[in-house]
């Protein structure tokens, strides 16, 4: 499956799947966290990908 995004990625912590969509997705899955991009800018800078920091960050920036 070819995956090459061509969005900006939005997550500061450099990495080497940095705007790779489809592998930043899948090893977070593997750790079960949740990737940067789906944190608003503050939530995302914490570099909490719990759940539960995710549902904490949505609940604060709807």
């Amino acid at each position: 499956m070819a995956c090459d995004s061509k969005a900006k990625c939005t997550c500061s912590y450099p990495c080497s799947r940095h705007g790779k969509c489809c592998e930043c997705v899948a090893y977070h899955r593997r750790n079960g966290e949740v990737p940067g991009c789906f944190f608003s800018a503050a939530g995302e800078k914490t570099y909490d990908r719990s759940i539960e920091n995710l549902y904490r960050d949505q609940c604060k920036n709807p």
